[in-house]
């Protein structure tokens, strides 16, 4: 492999690894409470 595809490689993972993390912290400080969805929300 080149050294470019190696660094796009490993930017790649990181944007992947950082979205997975900051979803994880984001869920820990504001957890998703099932008793908060409304009757007849179309997301139920």
């Amino acid at each position: 492999m080149s050294a470019s595809a190696i660094v796009m490689m490993l930017v790649a993972i990181a944007i992947v690894w950082g979205g997975l993390l900051t979803a994880i912290l984001l869920l820990r400080r504001h957890p998703d409470d099932p008793r908060d969805i409304q009757p007849g929300h179309p997301h139920v």
